[in-house]
């Protein structure tokens, strides 16, 4: 027994003083157990069992290894802490987590220095029992008195506080080159950007300048990247993402941007029109593996896997609930809800209050409405202007497109608009580069400056830099549905050879033909 009792003080990391006060005796007691002088009575024995979490039998007649066997089960297991990708370590993100509720109006300024120092802690268990402090702090804290934005999150709150008319258009069954112009345009932008996705805007500058596609007006090519090009920048492009790699391959290459529209399609077919936020969630789990979500879906993901239910998923621990994500999500709702952007904002709530809150919401609800706008207006203002009013009109995305609208309507030149954009938003910056409002920026800029031209207008928007394949996509879209089919040139259709790579289960390499039959079937209007 006396070698048992040295291997639990041993395994616990304590002296023989610390071990016998947790027991109630004198060290010379725990002294003389451990010599075999002397052995502890039952009573002590007992406690020593509750304390350590060895049986008695274990205590009395089990030899070492027994013990090492209770003593190992017992330890407390933990994660290693520096492996776990930074989208699913709410630790790793503290700082975003602290711009975040500074932007939402919450009065944490008194805590910035206390998440800077958090947030420069290496990763582990004392760094994470801080960041659940954090996260606690910033769910408390109240909003500033000064803040002068109003940004419901339910849809309620929403309809009490947007612009929007219901009958504003009427809604329609758009003929099939329509949908099809959508289906294509959309694959068509996130095609022209994807390789540079996450690129800085001086070194595309650099790159487009380099190979004559400055301004931009036609897909970046293998072609293009020189050795000396390469030589000369620091990002990795997406080579397989290239429009001529994406020939040789006969599809365009599966990507976020277009597997949530294939997503959205399923996720009619499964569960009908009148699908829930619940619903939602339950096809998230069936659809993707883990590592295709990214930013605020990778955190909802790993949140619906721990029970947490829509609309609390877009909130526990999720610092990315105002990114982009939502906004590449909308545009299947625009297909269904042709000419009735209020309806087709409506559904896209739907979808994004599962991972997003406040302007993440909004930014969905404006792609959505844009295109379901497009089916029935050739005015891009129009279906800018439109789209805006379906989202809450003290809202921070608001505010920033009617600055657009604005600069747009008073003369300003393309250059001057993107100006102002860039010197309210840094692409260098993650929070910024990956944020809504800019973005939704972006996607409103090409619409107006492009003028309603299919490549003028895709081009703009990726070549503005930020998430340069979702704006493509966006915007590529929103033209489609408004030009058809027959406003987009063979040149940017035949890299896709008619067919659309995806990671979704059950799908991968689709017919864009039969995305758009099945579209021409779901959609609401007969």
């Amino acid at each position: 027994m006396n070698e048992i009792l040295g291997k639990i003080r041993y395994e616990a990391k304590l002296s023989q003083e610390k071990f016998a006060e947790l027991i109630g005796v004198s060290r010379q007691a725990v002294q003389k157990w451990e010599s075999g002088a002397a052995f502890p009575d039952l009573e002590h024995l007992i406690r020593i069992s509750e304390k350590f979490g060895v049986s008695l039998d274990a205590l009395v007649f089990g030899g070492g290894r027994r013990v090492a066997e209770e003593l190992a089960f017992d330890k407390k297991v933990k994660p290693k802490y520096a492996a776990i990708h930074v989208w699913e370590s709410y630790s790793s993100a503290l700082m975003h987590e602290y711009r975040q509720a500074e932007d939402e109006g919450k009065d944490v300024a008194a805590f910035k220095d206390l998440f800077r120092a958090a947030s420069l802690l290496p990763a582990g268990e004392h760094k994470e029992k801080i960041a659940d402090v954090l996260y606690e702090m910033v769910c408390e804290a109240p909003l500033r008195q000064d803040y002068p934005f109003d940004e419901p999150s339910d849809l309620e709150g929403i309809r009490r506080t947007r612009k929007g008319k219901a009958d504003r258009f009427s809604p329609v069954r758009p003929a099939r080159e329509k949908i099809e112009g959508a289906w294509t345009g959309r694959i068509c932008g996130c095609l022209l950007g994807k390789p540079v996705e996450g690129i800085s805007k001086e070194e595309l500058k650099f790159l487009l300048k380099s190979s004559g596609n400055l301004p931009m007006r036609r897909y970046i090519l293998s072609s293009d990247l020189t050795e000396e090009v390469r030589s000369q920048l620091r990002f990795r492009i997406q080579e397989g993402a290239l429009a001529d790699r994406a020939a040789e391959a006969g599809c365009a290459p599966a990507d976020d941007d277009t597997n949530y529209t294939v997503m959205a399609q399923l996720l009619v077919s499964r569960f009908g029109i009148g699908f829930t936020p619940h619903d939602v969630s339950r096809l998230w789990l069936s659809c993707q593996p883990k590592d295709a979500y990214c930013t605020a879906e990778r955190v909802a993901f790993l949140n619906f896997v721990n029970g947490y239910e829509p609309p609390d998923s877009a909130v526990y621990k999720n610092p990315y609930r105002e990114w982009i994500g939502a906004q590449i999500r909308g545009d299947y709702f625009g297909y269904l809800y042709a000419g009735d952007p209020c309806r087709a904002a409506e559904a896209a709530w739907k979808d994004a209050c599962i991972s997003h809150v406040k302007n993440g919401i909004y930014g969905e609800m404006f792609a959505a409405a844009a295109v379901a706008a497009a089916a029935v207006s050739g005015d891009v203002r129009q279906i800018v202007a439109s789209a805006a009013e379906q989202i809450p009109a003290a809202s921070r995305l608001y505010a920033a497109l009617s600055d657009v609208l604005a600069w747009h309507k008073a003369g300003l030149s393309q250059k001057a608009c993107f100006d102002k954009i860039y010197a309210r938003w840094d692409d260098a910056d993650g929070y910024g580069w990956t944020h809504t409002i800019p973005n939704a920026m972006i996607v409103c800029a090409a619409l107006l400056y492009g003028e309603g031209d299919f490549a003028r207008s895709v081009c703009m928007a990726v070549e503005a830099g930020f998430d340069t394949d979702c704006n493509g996509a966006t915007v590529g879209s929103v033209l489609g549905m408004m030009n058809g089919i027959q406003g987009i040139k063979k040149e940017w259709t035949a890299p896709l050879c008619g067919t659309l790579d995806t990671s979704v289960f059950g799908v991968g390499k689709v017919k864009i033909s039969d995305l758009v039959d099945r579209t021409m079937e779901q959609m609401v209007a007969k």
